[in-house]
């Protein structure tokens, strides 16, 4: 029986606990930690979890502690921890939800030996269609490597990446989601232009995107074969591919990625200003 503590109780943490409860894992054995008592209720009762405003008493004697908080605060939070996991019965693996903090910096700040996983997440794990990167670090053996793959395989897709490659994830997997809804809601909209009604454009528009999704996983099709597919000589589908072309949307998307790797290196290397982080000032 696995017992997990997640520390900050909001969009990302949310996403993790109820791909957890949904994946089987017992809400019994399940802390979360929030400094807002009301959202605690809030995932109490969704959820069923136990809830804590005191961060050092939700990890206690725990296997797995989930950082689902800014990553400005992460560093001072982990080092508030560490002793409290040092008394620990058992070794506790510390995993870093936060974009942009590396591996070394989490382990500068806990006691030599401590196992410490960093995690590249995104909220389609809400819906277990989550996408994790994972890489851990020097202090983590091969059964709790196997353990939180386990664990993140409830929530969706796991990959196991070199960490220099994590800002990259970002940009892929992290922030991408929210490329696809700008994409959606931009196509939503296009089709009320067009004189659809708002509910009709938008059951359209998502009904695509999951299908062609499903059409590209279920195939392992390349892509641009699947657009090739559908693009006659001459056809409805050609003219509207040639004017996204002409729109730059290749350029857009390697400006846009490249931007959000680069903000996710930027934020491993601004130092946290904030103090250490006590009960009442987890984020959540």
């Amino acid at each position: 029986m696995t017992k997990i503590a997640v520390v900050g109780g909001g969009k990302i943490g949310e996403a993790l606990i109820a791909g957890l409860v949904a994946g089987g894992y017992s809400p019994k054995d399940i802390h979360v930690a929030n400094r807002r008592p009301e959202r605690g209720k809030e995932l109490v009762d969704a959820y069923g979890v136990i809830d804590y405003t005191d961060v050092g008493q939700s990890v206690e004697d725990v296997d797995v502690v989930f950082l689902c908080v800014k990553p400005k605060d992460t560093l001072s939070l982990l080092s508030s921890l560490s002793d409290t996991l040092d008394n620990n019965s058992q070794d506790t693996t510390v995993i870093s939800m936060a974009a942009g903090i590396s591996v070394k910096s989490l382990e500068e700040v806990v006691s030599a030996g401590t196992p410490i996983v960093r995690v590249m997440p995104n909220t389609p794990m809400l819906v277990r269609r989550g996408t994790s990167a994972i890489s851990p670090g020097r202090f983590v053996g091969d059964e709790q490597l196997a353990q939180i793959t386990e664990l993140l395989e409830a929530l969706g897709d796991v990959f196991v990446v070199e960490e220099s490659q994590m800002d990259a994830v970002v940009a892929m997997s992290g922030s991408s989601p929210a490329y696809f809804f700008l994409f959606v809601e931009a196509m939503i909209d296009a089709g009320i232009n067009l004189g659809l009604r708002r509910d009709l454009a938008k059951n359209l528009a998502i009904s695509a995107a999951a299908g062609s999704t499903a059409l590209m996983q279920e195939t392992g099709l390349e892509p641009s074969e699947l657009r090739a597919n559908v693009s006659s000589p001459g056809g409805t589908t050609i003219k509207a591919i040639r004017e996204l072309e002409q729109s730059g949307l290749r350029g857009m998307v390697y400006r846009a990625t490249e931007k959000c790797a680069n903000r996710s290196a930027e934020l491993g290397t601004t130092k946290s200003t904030t103090k250490v982080v006590g009960a009442d000032e987890v984020s959540d």
